[in-house]
């Protein structure tokens, strides 16, 4: 029978097990990138999987005074398309790296 030392001193290293996959998980993340588009591809956003924006493409023919609102709906949709897909991937490598943690499927860490 193990003695309260050893359970506990166990229990710290699987801690520290998990802090460490799910700060790889994260940085893995980040470095994940995905592209929302919007007007047929004329507004286009790239994110990673955390959902930092790195990049925005606009096709030069919507840079005009009189399409600015047009422009901006355009925009905030990327942005939208490019947050669901982000947020589905950061789902499914948070959902493997449970996996390889021997957590319970559906169990929620925050990140």
């Amino acid at each position: 029978m193990k003695s309260m030392e050893e359970m506990i001193a166990a229990a710290q290293q699987a801690a520290e097990s998990i802090q460490k996959q799910m700060t790889e998980t994260q940085s893995k993340l980040d470095a994940i990138e995905i592209e929302g588009l919007s007007g047929g591809g004329l507004v286009k956003i790239r994110c990673t999987a955390k959902g930092r924006v790195v990049g925005v493409a606009i096709d030069d023919s919507l840079i005009q005074p009189s399409e600015k609102a047009m422009l901006e709906d355009l925009v905030a949709a990327a942005y939208n398309d490019a947050r669901v897909k982000a947020d589905s991937v950061a789902n499914e490598e948070m959902a493997k790296a449970q996996q390889g943690m021997g957590l319970p499927p559906g169990f929620k860490l925050p990140f």
